[in-house]
């Protein structure tokens, strides 16, 4: 047989087995839709994962998180410490909803966050281990709601590398490629959240007789009103620190003075949050209680050249990985269906983010 004929009987090969591994992925991504896994019920999708990492080949290890809950991480039995690890969560926000496609799409609860990026980052794992390049595979419960998995899994991180730095130095973990819904563009920096709460107290009185008490609603929307008209700061590449009022409840009844009054305040950072606290205090002033009950700072992500960018408003698992290596993140879907009742991923971005990940493997 020619060289020729070898040649495009190997790139035939090639062909067939990209094309089984996008068609692996729509059918795992559907699979894992079909898995209720809501924040703190992850116990179900994490057991199939194991199950089919497990049946593929791969050293797989479940990581108590809490209760049943646990994260998933899977090594080549070729190299038990990888220098790159993809990964992402596993846990979607409610309500749940079930898979279906068209000829373009994948529709369903985690379609694109992050369900579909799991396909595709096990699909790109498949690939270059038949190519002799080996890659961990993280996946995580929590992410939607305080990032427990992650936090567990660093702690995990840290004593698997003290416990293996005298014999095995060379191998610590070098990169961590998270996958978010970024549209296949890798990201320059992901803004971090600040959590505020406001509460305000009063004194309850009839309505008909206000001057016998003391309104907490009246004093928390004041304090409302005074940070919403608040300056915040701004970024010339990230963009300006963001503000959402996501909640607000108080009061008994319309006929009561309320005499409690609370709000669930977030904002998006694009720096240090040191001096936006403090302003934030100073604004809201004395007749309400703040405090701040979360944080997930600001990061500048590393990149690869030649690859679309792009700036995440969102926030991550990042933060809570640092024992993983270098942090990058990029995956398929758009942030912006994310999260709705029309969520979905597009299949040609699934496909294109298996290239991607292979891409990204062999550059690191």
């Amino acid at each position: 047989m020619s060289i020729h004929s070898c040649s495009s009987q190997l790139e035939a090969q090639n062909s067939q087995l990209v094309y089984a591994l996008v068609m692996d992925a729509i059918t795992l991504t559907r699979q894992l839709v079909d898995i209720e896994s809501i924040s703190g019920n992850e116990a179900a999708v994490g057991n199939y994962l194991y199950g089919e990492l497990c049946r593929v080949g791969y050293q797989t290890r479940k990581i108590p998180v809490e209760g049943n809950r646990f994260n998933v991480y899977a090594t080549s039995p070729e190299q038990a410490h990888p220098e790159i690890v993809f990964s992402t969560h596993m846990d979607t926000v409610p309500p749940f909803i079930p898979s279906s496609e068209d000829t373009t799409r994948i529709y369903g609860r985690g379609s694109c966050d992050a369900k579909g990026i799991i396909a595709a980052q096990i699909a790109a794992a498949e690939r270059l281990r038949r190519e002799g390049i080996c890659v961990g595979l993280l996946f995580l419960v929590g992410e939607e709601r305080d990032s427990l998995g992650a936090k567990v899994a660093n702690e995990y991180a840290a004593e698997e590398t003290s416990a293996a730095a005298t014999n095995q130095p060379e191998q610590a973990r070098k990169y961590l490629v998270n996958g978010e819904p970024t549209e296949n563009r890798i990201a320059l920096a992901s803004k971090g959240t600040l959590r505020v709460e406001v509460a305000a107290s009063g004194r309850m009185a009839h309505s008909a007789y206000p001057e016998l008490g003391e309104s907490a609603i009246d004093k928390l929307l004041a304090a409302l009103a005074r940070l919403r008209g608040m300056p915040l700061p701004s970024d010339p590449e990230v963009g300006p620190c963001t503000l959402n009022i996501g909640l607000i409840e108080g009061g008994r009844a319309p006929n009561v003075i309320p005499d409690y009054a609370h709000a669930d305040l977030l904002y998006r950072l694009v720096g240090p949050s040191q001096d936006l606290r403090r302003q934030i205090l100073e604004t809201a002033g004395s007749e309400v209680k703040v405090e701040f009950p979360l944080e997930l700072p600001f990061l500048r992500l590393q990149t690869v050249d030649g690859l679309p960018t792009m700036i995440a408003a969102f926030t991550t698992d990042i933060p809570r990985l640092s024992n993983w290596g270098k942090p990058l993140l990029i995956g398929p879907g758009s942030i912006h269906v994310a999260h709705t009742e029309g969520e979905f991923i597009d299949k040609q971005q699934l496909a294109d983010a298996i290239d991607l990940y292979c891409t990204i493997a062999k550059r690191l």
